[in-house]
């Protein structure tokens, strides 16, 4: 079953959201999309944000153990922008490209964004299983 999710673009000033640009049928790896929105910058170019996270809650040393080892640069060829958030209660990123009003190739975007995301997390799950007496200082 596929999970729609509407693109809306937010007032740069006031940062409310003030229109639809489109919706997306998104059918896997939903559930790692914490928000997503449009957002024009200074120079009236259009950005599509999306902050990525992980499926469930994480446990504390898990947090530190999952930024440690996911890496960032698999976004590289996306030409976007990728930050850690770290405020946020389990990790996430937020990444920030380019908009593309048409929907297919938007569509195609975004469900490559969380493919590459999906399996970065698995890899780093796979790494970081046996991990937990390091980071909560064991021996």
């Amino acid at each position: 079953m596929d999970t729609v999710i509407v693109i809306m673009q937010k007032n740069k000033k006031t940062g409310l959201f003030e229109k639809e640009l489109q919706t997306l049928n998104i059918s896997n790896f939903e559930q790692y999309i914490l928000n997503i929105y449009a957002l024009e910058d200074e120079n009236n170019q259009i950005f599509l944000n999306i902050k990525l996270t992980t499926p469930k809650d994480v446990l504390d040393w898990e947090y530190n153990a999952i930024y440690d080892y996911y890496d960032t640069n698999i976004f590289e060829s996306l030409d976007c922008s990728i930050k850690e958030c770290e405020e946020e209660y389990n990790p996430t990123w937020e990444l920030s490209l380019p908009y593309i009003s048409d929907d297919t190739k938007l569509l195609d975007l975004v469900n490559n964004i969380l493919q590459i995301h999906y399996n970065e997390l698995q890899e780093v799950y796979n790494v970081i299983k046996d991990k937990e007496g390091e980071y909560k200082n064991e021996e």
